[in-house]
């Protein structure tokens, strides 16, 4: 691999003792370490908190005094070594997990290639789940020590935010992000040039330049056209995520794809598995495939060889759901490109061949089925429902036996444990137990834990949510663009010592967040109980091209609005990973609603389990496969109706059932003489234990590396 040069970072105004602040600004290593982010929060924490935890804005903008003052602290200057020696000692150990359990890969690198990356919520480039996936997987592929490269998009514009208005429409906001106050890093050639990729679109060129940004120890490249020399169009390819255009859409994947791997033919990089997250980068199989030709293979050696190296990944169980372009556009875009396959236009089609209501298509993920050995859905069920879907690409096979596997979603957790609860697994599970989160039987140490020490946790970050949720609403009021009933709506009166239910996620209509609204008096008299009251705290976006997704946003808004509800009922606006990891931390049980079998995988739930909250869900998804009776609950049951209102109705009644016999019972009863609800909290340690280790991303990458990338390598 060739020498990667990046600019230098820009010089902060620093004093002597404390300049290396800079170089942990520019590593998002910090994310996922809480020591580090206390340092930035010691010098001001009023300005980390308003500049959304950004570190390179962070050291653009703080007083030099306050700088000054802890470079004179004792308490800080310790902190601030302990810091950099376990930075210094993560970035300096060469691969530590990975080289020991796989030394025979150690050495094989991984390209990885998503369309989003959801890393933290300075970076807004994420749009959701199949983001903040990503951004889990080079986390965790850092820790372990994979020999992982990642290419991707920086979108200049980032994805939107959300405003509600008073009558609960979804308004948008486009973010306009100054790369200078990121952490990003141009990627230079010897002249000290950016690096720049070129891809050949319809009657021009598009050039990309490329930034680093570094996880950990893994490379995160990211193209940006947003240069003078394209067209104003073609500066927009990387403005934003998931346009709806299709001549924008099929140009972006061109790029990432295609561009991707010159990008890493560039900069030296020669990987032996190639990871395609998701369709969008399918592209580049046919990059792969005239690189061999080139090189004199025959189109049959080409596919044989990329076959081997390549693995894809699907995460959508709706055909509908997947990107598939007309064939209109294929000639557009690629009628100079079959040419040098040796391949006609029709026998090109073929490759991605489809065929939808409206037409015939050429079908990203097929596309990546056809040109890839290793192909996997995200959980056990969606496995077997991507092997109905696409058992027409093997015509000659049983459902059973079409070659899709599965790796159950998981998460990475440093990101997403909290700071109190990590502090107390240290002491009680012992200091290694990081780098055995996968591992069932140090799990049980956790019954070592005394109840009220658990249980004091779980209140804290009650609170914490409530505070945040309070702090934002007065933060609103202030502003003087919001009606009364919206300061309410935003979690004014929210409690922090009563039952909270957590919803959050993309506003889809299969998603049904709606489904506690079926039956208004029995969820009034749940929520306004005396003696026992519920709030639900909602949090989520629509798409911006979704009607259906908004209008049920604001069906939801109004009834939240409400007087009766009396503020048991909370929306907080423009989710994102901060609203996230305040819900997943903070409530006590995680609401999930979809209608089967739509969910591929999700993972929200997993990041709510880590923390003590317990799942209440629809059995679909990773749910269908982690549920055992006793570490949560279940929305309705195995009953399938095949209309959507009949199972609405069915679901809906057994959702309130649930609570009220339950859930609800099970949170105020048998308190001890301090008041911690013991069967609750011995469900949290169960469900903890259960769920902690089988969905950890450590499991995942080693599931992966073990079915998926040996094949690949080897």
């Amino acid at each position: 691999m060739k020498s990667v040069r990046v600019e230098k970072f820009p010089q902060f105004d620093l004093p002597k003792s404390l300049e290396r602040l800079g170089e942990l600004a520019f590593n998002i290593w910090w994310v996922w370490n809480h020591e580090a982010q206390d340092l930035f929060a010691m010098v001001d924490k009023y300005l980390w908190d308003d500049l959304n935890h950004n570190p390179v804005m962070f050291l653009q903008q703080v007083n030099y005094a306050r700088l000054t003052a802890q470079a004179n602290n004792a308490e800080f200057l310790v902190l601030y070594k302990e810091v950099m020696d376990k930075f210094d000692a993560y970035v300096g150990e060469k691969r530590p997990y990975y080289s020991k359990k796989y030394p025979a890969l150690k050495d094989k690198g991984i390209a990885y290639f998503s369309f989003e990356f959801g890393l933290h919520e300075s970076l807004p480039v994420y749009a959701g789940g199949l983001g903040i996936l990503s951004g889990d997987h080079l986390k965790e592929a850092s820790d372990m020590g994979m020999p992982l490269v990642a290419v991707g998009f920086i979108y200049n514009k980032g994805y939107f935010s959300q405003r509600l208005t008073e009558d609960g429409w979804q308004e948008t906001d486009n973010y306009l992000l100054d790369f200078k106050k990121l952490p990003l890093l141009a990627v230079l050639d010897d002249n000290e040039d950016q690096v720049l990729v070129k891809v050949e679109l319809p009657g021009r060129m598009v050039t990309a330049r490329v930034w680093r940004l570094l996880v950990g120890r893994v490379p995160l490249y990211l193209l940006d056209t947003n240069l003078p020399e394209n067209s104003e169009a073609d500066r927009q390819l990387t403005a934003r995520l998931y346009s709806s255009d299709s001549d924008i859409r099929i140009s972006q994947e061109i790029l990432l794809g295609m561009g991707g791997v010159r990008v890493l033919r560039l900069l030296g990089y020669n990987p032996e598995a190639w990871h395609m997250n998701e369709g969008h980068s399918a592209f580049l199989t046919i990059e792969r495939l005239l690189e061999y030709i080139k090189d004199g293979k025959s189109l049959e050696e080409a596919k044989t060889l990329v076959k081997k190296n390549n693995v894809f990944t699907t995460h959508t169980p709706v055909p509908a759901g997947n990107d598939e372009f007309p064939l209109w556009l294929i000639d557009k875009y690629f009628s100079k490109v079959w040419p040098q396959l040796g391949l006609n236009r029709d026998e090109f089609i073929q490759l991605a061949h489809n065929t939808q209501s409206w037409g015939e298509t050429f079908s990203m993920p097929v596309l990546a089925f056809g040109l890839s050995n290793q192909r996997n859905a995200v959980s056990k069920l969606h496995g077997q429902v991507s092997r109905e879907m696409w058992k027409g690409l093997w015509p000659d096979k049983v459902v059973d036996d079409v070659p899709i596997g599965y790796v159950t979603n998981g998460v990475h957790t440093g990101s997403w444990l909290s700071a109190k609860y990590r502090n107390l697994f240290d002491r009680y599970l012992g200091e290694d137990w990081l780098e055995n989160v996968d591992d069932a039987e140090m799990w049980a140490r956790l019954e070592q834990i005394p109840d009220g020490e658990l249980w004091a946790v779980r209140q804290f970050l009650k609170r914490r949510l409530v505070n945040f949720a309070n702090h934002r609403a007065r933060r609103k009021w202030q502003s003087g663009k919001i009606q009364p009933s919206q300061v309410v709506a935003s979690g004014v009166l929210m409690e922090s010592n009563i039952l909270t239910i957590g919803f959050a996620r993309r506003f889809a209509t299969y998603k049904r967040a709606n489904l506690i609204l079926s039956d208004i008096d029995r969820l009034m008299s749940i929520i306004n109980s005396e003696e026992r009251p519920v709030q639900f705290v909602f949090s989520g976006k629509a798409h911006p091209a979704d009607e259906p997704g908004k209008l049920l946003i604001q069906n939801l808004y109004r009834m939240i609005k409400d007087p009766q509800t009396g503020g048991r009922l909370v929306f907080l606006e423009d989710y994102d990973m901060k609203i996230a990891r305040y819900m997943v931390q903070g409530v006590d049980v995680w609401l999930n609603t979809p209608l089967r079998p739509n969910e591929a995988s999700g993972t929200s739930g997993m990041k709510a389990a880590l923390n003590g909250v317990l799942n209440f869900s629809v059995l679909d998804g990773w749910w269908h496969e982690a549920y055992d009776g006793n570490n949560g609950w279940v929305v309705g049951d195995d009953t399938d109706y095949q209309e959507p209102a009949q199972q609405n109705q069915h679901d809906a009644d057994l959702l309130y059932r649930t609570l009220e016999n339950e859930i609800i019972p099970l949170y105020y009863g048998n308190r001890n003489a301090v008041n911690v609800p013991v069967d609750w909290v011995a469900k949290m340690k169960y469900c903890i234990r259960t769920l902690a280790p089988q969905f950890s991303m450590r499991r995942m990458l080693r599931e992966y590396t073990e079915d998926f990338y040996r094949p690949a390598c080897e």
